[in-house]
């Protein structure tokens, strides 16, 4: 289902051009030969409708023919961050119950042979066709999780494809636009470039590591390939604002950019919006299990350096409630995952429910009595996000758990402290989030060990387990972790002593 409208335009347009990396170009009608050709070798090992295979490449043309092998196959796909330590891709291989590993060359290390399949080696041939429903797995996606391990969001055929179709509506996009794609495969903003980019037929353009840190030479790429629209995060284009030339690369070809993953500094967006006069800017807003719920248009006029930016309007036909008492956003729709995927298996979402507290401020969008009439043919899902409704719009006051946003990244504070509390000689530790205007935020570690341990040697560990995202930005040793009263830790006055104490070994005696 989720490949139907791209399988139309590689019928309608073959010799059109799809993907660009590095100045390697694939046209459409290759796109989809490549992909049939794996999947075709999907099923010669035994590869079965819904079950999870791995893709163990980087972002770029290859893994974009492996995802479209996949679900050539019927199979969903599980993209892996080539970044994290063996440790943590075993666990998701292990906990996907993954049937096969898509890659290139040698077998990993860590990986048991039988179930590597290099791409490369796949020869031509075409693939049993297999019927997808909408409800089928298209993709597991593994975040950070609050038990203290990585854990997967199911994301099926349908969901993917009413958000991939609402953004493609939205953005107006044909054949002609040229898309920049950052966001790796494991982020659900990748679904955007794969599915509503490459369904209506435009180009879709890597753009290379590297330039992520040199945004003077960003704008000119962005630039000389006539990039019309991108989907990133805030502190790439924070970034690209403030040092990256746009008054001599004015990027006159830009129609639209997005942003999500994290909260956008009102005065970089200024910065941006008056840089790039002639792009639209849009605010999406959403966490994995949503997709996006919510969007807002941005309004220049309505920029204040002051005062936050709304996440606006319901998104991808989704409804939206506030908890009357937690004011914590409750969605439900066609974008929402299936669930989480765990021991091989599919489990509902904590928490949800079929019927949810109504919210004081409205419905978004929708009347009490039309709710009350209307079958309840989805659960709700509660994010735990704190949001507000005012005139219309929604707007994000901030998580009501622990969950940190870094870099676009979700981290979960648990899982660094299930890491840290397991390591020998740490007696206790807690990890909050410090606030860092160019990624958003950053984990903090405060601990205490015994005397014989070092930062230096719970850093090296947790770089084995983790990945840098995760890594703490500053450690502090304390002779006690802080309490309340009631005897529950004191989360701000942890996060007061590290923002305090500058990033070092400091030991406090």
């Amino acid at each position: 289902m989720l490949l139907a409208p791209f399988l139309r335009q590689c019928g309608q347009q073959p010799g059109a051009l799809a993907l660009v990396e590095n100045g390697r170009c694939i046209r459409y009608a290759e796109l989809l030969a490549r992909s049939q050709s794996i999947a075709a070798g999907l099923q010669c090992m035994g590869v079965k409708p819904g079950q999870p295979v791995a893709i163990h490449l980087h972002r770029g043309i290859d893994a974009v023919i492996a995802l479209f092998a996949v679900l050539l196959a019927g199979a969903c796909y599980v993209p892996l961050d080539l970044k994290n330590p063996p440790s943590r891709l075993a666990f998701i291989i292990a906990d996907a119950g993954v049937l096969a590993v898509l890659g290139t060359g040698a077998v990993p290390a860590w990986l048991e042979g039988g179930l590597w399949l290099d791409i490369a080696a796949c020869p031509e041939s075409t693939p049993t066709p297999v019927d997808t429903l909408g409800d089928c797995l298209a993709a597991i996606l593994y975040t950070s999780g609050s038990t203290g391990q990585a854990r997967g969001v199911a994301l099926s055929h349908g969901a993917v494809w009413a958000f991939a179709q609402w953004a493609s509506d939205l953005l107006e996009l044909c054949g002609s636009d040229r898309i920049a794609s950052s966001a790796p495969f494991f982020f659900d903003l990748s679904t955007f470039d794969l599915y509503a980019v490459l369904g209506c037929g435009a180009s879709l353009h890597f753009v290379p590591v590297a330039l992520s840190l040199s945004p003077a030479r960003l704008s000119t790429w962005l630039q000389e390939h006539a990039i019309s629209g991108w989907y990133t995060v805030p502190s790439l284009l924070s970034f690209l604002a403030y040092k990256g030339n746009l008054a001599h690369t004015p990027l006159e070809h830009l129609r639209f950019l997005i942003f999500a993953g994290e909260v956008f500094p009102t005065p970089a967006l200024m910065d941006l919006a008056a840089k790039l006069p002639q792009t639209a800017l849009y605010n999406f807003f959403g966490p994995t299990e949503t997709n996006v719920c919510c969007y807002w248009p941005v309004d220049r006029a309505r920029l204040s350096p002051d005062r936050p930016i709304p996440i606006g309007l319901p998104a991808a036909a989704c409804e939206l409630h506030i908890h009357d008492e937690t004011g914590e956003l409750w969605v439900r729709g066609p974008t929402l995952a299936s669930g989480y995927w765990s021991g091989s298996c599919l489990q509902a979402f904590k928490g949800q429910s079929q019927v949810p507290p109504f919210a004081k401020g409205g419905l978004g969008g929708i009347s009490t009595k039309q709710e009350a009439e209307s079958p309840v043919c989805e659960n709700w899902y509660p994010t735990g996000d704190r949001v507000s409704l005012a005139d219309g719009e929604y707007w994000f006051h901030g998580r009501l758990g622990r969950m940190l946003k870094c870099s676009g990244y979700r981290v979960e504070p648990a899982e660094i402290e299930a890491s840290v509390n397991a390591m020998p000689g740490v007696r206790a530790c807690a990890v909050v989030g410090i606030d860092d205007p160019a990624a958003g935020q950053r984990p903090g570690l405060a601990l205490v060990m015994e005397p014989w341990v070092t930062p230096t040697d719970i850093r090296k560990a947790l770089a084995r387990q983790l990945p840098a995202y995760m890594q703490p930005s500053r450690c502090l040793v304390l002779p006690e972790l802080p309490y309340l009263p009631n005897g529950k830790l004191d989360y701000s006055r942890v996060q007061a002593l590290i923002v305090d104490t500058a990033f070092s070994s400091l030991k406090y005696t």
